[in-house]
C-alpha cells in the first residue's frame, strides 16, 4: 500500500490492475468484500468503497445474493478508447480556437450554446424501432436509446401493420424508423409514402455471451428463459452460427413458482436482459446465470451514425456496442 493515497483508492487500482492484466476475466467472480479485506489487510469498508466506485465506472457488476463480477472488458476498453480520442479531440479544438483569437471562456459559452441547440433538436426528434415481438422492441429501443443520446420508441411490427389513426399520427412524426434486416423489407413497404427515413440494423450476439456459454461444460443442463419463442429461436441460431452445439430447454413463464421449478431444475442459465433480475432472485444454486445479449454489428452501429448525422439530430460519433 502506498503512503498518502487512500487505501480505498489502492484497493481498486489492485483490483482494477488484475482485470487489466488478465488475471481476471470477464465474468468471473471476485472475492467478497470481507474475503478481499482479510487477503490485503484492510476493512470491510475499504473494499466495499473500492467496489463501489468500480462498479460506478464500469469494471465490475453486483448483483445481490450472487457477488461481485468482472464486467464486459471489451466494453471497458472500448469506453476508454472513446474517451481518449475524444480527449484528442477537445485538446486539437482548444489549440485552433486559441490560434482564432477565443479565450477560453468564449470557446465554452459557444460549447453551451451549441450543446442546448443540439439537445433541443434531439429533444425534438421521433425515432421509432420496430419488432415483431416486445421484448426485444423494448431492450433494443432503449439500447439504442443509451448509446445515441436519442428518443428511441418502440413499436411492435403488427402496429405498423394494422396502421390505426393513433400509430398513424405518431408515425407522423418519426423521423427515422429503425428494424432489423429480418422486417426490413416490410418495413419499407408499409412506411411508404412517409417522410421517416427506414434503416435497417443486423444484431450479433456479443461475443462475451457466445465465450460464456461455450465455457459451460457439455454434459451441464442448460436452460433458457425469456419471454417469447421467438427470441428463442434467435438464441438458437446465434449458438449454430457460432459452432456451439448446445442444447437448452425454453421458459417464457411468468408464474413463480414454475420459474422456480425451471432455475432449480438446471445447471446453466441463458436469460433474455428482461428477465435476468427475475432469474437472479430465484438462482440460489450459484449456477451460471448468463444474460444472453445482442448488439448491433460494427457496419449497423456505422449506419446509425450516419443516418443521424445526416438528419441533424446526432450529438456526435457515438459507440452502440459499447453500450
Amino acid at each position: 500500500m502506498l503512503k498518502g493515497e487512500p487505501r480505498y483508492r489502492q484497493v481498486k487500482e489492485q483490483v482494477a490492475r488484475q482485470i487489466r492484466e488478465g488475471k481476471w476475466q470477464t465474468g468471473d467472480r471476485l472475492p467478497t468484500e470481507r474475503e478481499l479485506a482479510a487477503q490485503l489487510s484492510v476493512s470491510r469498508n475499504t473494499v466495499a468503497q473500492a467496489y463501489r466506485e468500480l462498479e460506478a465506472e464500469g469494471w465490475l457488476v453486483s448483483w445481490q445474493g450472487r457477488g461481485t463480477f468482472v464486467a464486459d472488458i471489451d466494453q471497458i476498453q472500448r469506453a476508454a478508447e472513446r474517451r481518449t480520442q475524444l480527449t484528442r479531440r477537445i485538446d486539437a479544438l482548444l489549440e485552433e480556437s486559441f490560434e482564432l483569437g477565443f479565450t477560453l471562456d468564449e470557446l465554452l459559452d459557444l460549447v453551451k450554446e451549441r450543446a442546448a441547440e443540439q439537445a433541443s433538436r434531439l429533444a425534438a426528434a421521433t425515432i421509432y424501432f420496430v419488432e415483431c415481438n416486445r421484448e426485444q422492441a423494448d431492450y433494443f429501443s432503449k439500447q439504442l436509446h443509451q448509446a445515441a443520446s436519442v428518443r428511441i420508441e418502440p413499436m411492435l411490427l403488427e402496429e405498423l401493420r394494422k396502421a390505426t389513426p393513433e400509430v398513424c399520427q405518431r408515425l407522423e412524426r418519426a423521423v427515422l424508423v429503425i428494424t432489423t434486416f429480418f422486417h426490413l423489407d416490410e418495413v419499407r413497404r408499409l412506411m411508404a409514402g412517409r417522410n421517416a427515413q427506414v434503416l435497417g440494423i443486423a444484431l450479433d450476439p456479443k461475443l462475451s455471451t457466445i465465450t460464456k456459454v461455450a465455457r459451460i461444460p457439455t454434459h451441464k443442463r442448460i436452460g433458457l428463459v425469456c419471454l417469447s419463442q421467438n427470441f428463442a429461436y434467435k438464441v438458437r441460431a446465434a449458438l449454430q452460427a457460432a459452432d456451439l452445439e448446445t442444447s437448452f430447454d425454453l421458459c417464457i413463464s411468468r408464474e413463480s413458482d414454475e420459474m422456480k421449478r425451471f432455475v432449480d431444475a438446471h445447471d446453466a442459465l441463458l436469460v433474455s436482459p428482461s428477465r435476468l433480475r427475475e432469474v437472479n432472485e430465484l438462482a440460489t444454486r450459484h449456477q451460471p446465470v448468463i444474460e444472453f445479449q445482442f448488439v448491433p454489428d460494427r457496419g449497423s452501429a456505422n449506419a446509425l451514425h450516419a443516418a443521424l448525422v445526416e438528419l441533424g439530430h446526432s450529438p456526435g460519433m457515438v459507440d452502440v456496442q459499447a453500450r
